[in-house]
């Protein structure tokens, strides 16, 4: 029982750090129960198969994390409106299973290596993990340890020179190092001892956040301009309204929406994701053609100067197999064709700019290794709500220029605003603000849509770039250089939101590095697991 109580000691200190509701402090010593867990049955139990306990007990920790923090999933729902209980069952258990390895690892090398040595394989093996939980095609970086602190951006500013994957090295330095004094107290019960290993770790907790502070309210970076921004909320129900209304009625509600809300100077409209058409897509061979983009041009007609940034599904059709991407799907003999969820800028007289999102919600807008597990699974993701078929995407980042002022957008769409290196691309192109536009209402009213638009604000930090953020049914929201939100919207309004959106053009030391403390922890677990072939070996040889 002593380590069954340690494990739900760290499950509940990992759920109430979490935002968009809890206490971000608590993570700093959120894993050393788990830790003390390893600790005791490896080196102090009796029981005969110690490794299973120890991954049965860190399962048992990281499922209650993923269903207190993520458990929204559930307001998800299947094609014929019903909730859709593998929306949450997958992603928690699959999600649970891949934490539960890393800390399994992380057992084996410490029983192999010693303490001291496993505590720095833990570190090292826990940020490659996440990131790799970056880029593979099963990517679910929400529960990243330094998004945790997302909603006080006061006392992360250091993000602009670390990123989010620095505020997980910090995390985890400051879990080991208070499981480290723990220990020596536990040891030794010196008192000297703990006294300044304890105030290494208030150092290291307290000293990055009183350079944030310092960094928050001396921050004066100087504009190169700015844009009168109005983002689009048009409230559309993307299970029922979106399939059932026509696209053009659609398309009319969004420009009203627009037109009686445009007082003043505007530069720049910004609908979300998908806003239109509502069913099907519109062609890209055709853009030129198609009367939804030839409606919004019109609209801007009457507001010289403006642009107009909107989501929209579109297709393009391939009758070369040797031409096509490998997303596309065969619709006919002859005849393929790829989905895209694309961003589109326009202007009268303008060639219309295209970016198509290349960070992809597994399961739903992708199948995932689709080559190896289709064969297996055939239809059976479909018949869980899933895909299967996979939309296509742009293998490099763009920014929207303005042809009227200095403007340039990075069309960020949705679940791309979780990834700090990839929006660093955007920046790399010239984006001096971040437009993102989502569609944040399939889960309803849960902490799902407020824990994407906290993360946005990491962005802002890490890029120091301004962001306008258009969602369909909320919460829109305008976030500073700082990563405040300056202003925002009620979730499930039909509403706009006007901003005054500053322009920078100075590269943070992350937007130029990006996850440089994840390379290095790569480079460190070659390094570890080198060093341990090497002793093991050694003492192979020693024996014969």
């Amino acid at each position: 029982m002593k380590y069954v109580l340690l494990t739900l000691i760290s499950a509940m200190l990992l759920s109430v750090s979490w935002p968009t509701y809890g206490v971000p402090f608590f993570i700093f010593f959120a894993l050393v129960p788990l830790l003390m867990m390893e600790h005791g049955i490896s080196k102090f139990s009796n029981y005969k198969r110690k490794g299973w306990i120890i991954f049965g007990l860190s399962y048992l920790c990281f499922v209650i994390w993923n269903i207190v923090t993520t458990g929204w999933l559930y307001g998800s729902k299947n094609p014929d409106g019903s909730h859709s209980m593998m929306a949450v069952l997958f992603p928690v258990l699959v999600n649970s299973l891949l934490y539960s390895l890393v800390f399994q690892c992380y057992h084996w090398y410490k029983n192999a290596q010693g303490t001291y040595w496993g505590l720095g394989f833990f570190i090292a093996i826990w940020m490659s993990f996440e990131k790799f939980h970056l880029g593979w095609e099963l990517t679910w970086p929400w529960l990243n340890l330094g998004n945790v602190f997302s909603e006080y951006p006061k006392l992360i500013q250091w993000y602009d020179t670390l990123g989010a994957t620095g505020g997980s090295f910090w995390i985890l330095l400051i879990n080991v190092l208070c499981f480290y004094t723990l220990r020596i107290w536990e040891a030794g019960r010196k008192r000297m001892d703990l006294i300044k290993n304890s105030s290494i770790v208030i150092a290291l907790i307290a000293i990055p956040m009183v350079i944030s502070v310092i960094k928050y309210n001396s921050f004066d970076e100087k504009s190169s301009g700015q844009v009168n921004v109005l983002m689009l909320q048009p409230d559309l129900d993307p299970y029922a309204e979106k399939y059932s209304k026509d696209s053009l009625t659609i398309e009319n509600d969004l420009l009203a929406l627009a037109e009686n809300n445009s007082k003043g100077k505007i530069d720049y409209f910004i609908a979300p994701e998908t806003a239109i058409p509502g069913r099907g897509s519109i062609s890209e061979t055709g853009f030129e053609k198609s009367l939804l983009l030839n409606n919004i041009n019109a609209f801007l007609m009457k507001h010289p100067g403006a642009v107009f940034a909107t989501g929209i599904s579109s297709h393009r059709f391939y009758f070369d197999q040797t031409m096509m991407p490998k997303e596309a799907y065969q619709l006919n003999p002859g005849m393929w064709i790829t989905s895209y969820n694309t961003a589109v800028q326009l202007a009268p007289d303008q060639k219309i700019q295209v970016y198509h999102k290349g960070k992809l919600v597994p399961g739903v807008e992708i199948f995932p290794y689709m080559n190896v597990l289709k064969p297996l699974l055939g239809d059976a993701m479909l018949n869980l709500g899933g895909t299967v078929a996979s939309l296509g995407t742009d293998k490099e980042r763009v920014a929207f220029s303005n042809p009227y002022n200095k403007g340039k957008l990075a069309p960020i769409i949705c679940y791309e605003s979780i990834y700090g290196e990839f929006v660093t691309d955007y920046v790399k192109k010239g984006a001096n603000f971040l437009g993102i536009m989502t569609n944040d209402s399939w889960w309803g009213v849960t902490e799902g849509h407020k824990q994407l638009l906290s993360y946005a604000r990491l962005r802002a930090i890490e890029t120091r770039r301004e962001i306008a953020r258009a969602a369909n049914s909320g919460i829109s929201a305008h976030i500073d250089a700082k990563g405040e939100v300056v202003a925002d919207t009620f979730y499930g309004d039909q509403t706009t939101l006007f901003a005054t959106v500053n322009l920078y053009d100075t590269m943070t030391f992350y937007s130029r590095a990006g996850d440089l403390l994840s390379r290095f922890s790569i480079f460190a677990l070659g390094f570890l697991l080198f060093y341990f072939l090497i002793e093991w070996y050694r003492k192979k040889a020693k024996k014969a």
